[in-house]
């Protein structure tokens, strides 16, 4: 990922359970930030959510986005990313879910009935860190 300095390239690694704290904007402007699971694809961070759900409404309206990932490890160490939501699927978001639930709590992802997963797309425009 190139957008990202090599020397943050770690946080991003899926054997890294670093969680991802993610800002959209709200219909009156206002910020809504909620905690994360992701994982990276080429260039992009994957974010995935229900339909429905707050950020899932605010990306779909409003594509800029913020995600602060914190070095689970020194949490004074972090990468703070300014983006745009470039596409979205549900296409594979179940697989994806499941994917990330391994990652971060060791088994698949238990879908409630009737709930529709997404996958988010963000491409990041400006990075900054904090070591």
């Amino acid at each position: 990922m190139n957008a990202i300095p090599e020397e943050f390239q770690d946080l991003l690694k899926d054997e890294t359970k670093a969680f991802a704290f993610l800002g959209t904007v709200m219909p009156d402007g206002s910020p809504q930030v909620t905690p994360v699971w992701f994982s990276t694809e080429g260039e992009q961070i994957l974010i995935n959510t229900a339909r429905g759900r707050q950020k899932d409404r605010n990306m779909q309206a409003r594509p800029q986005v913020a995600l602060s990932i914190l070095d689970p490890k020194r949490p004074y160490r972090y990468l703070q990313i300014r983006g745009e939501v470039v596409a979205s699927t549900e296409e594979g978001a179940a697989e994806h879910i499941s994917f990330l639930s391994r990652k971060y709590r060791g088994h698949d992802f238990d879908i409630p009935k009737g709930q529709v997963r997404v996958i988010y797309k963000v491409l990041p425009k400006q990075v900054t860190t904090e070591d």
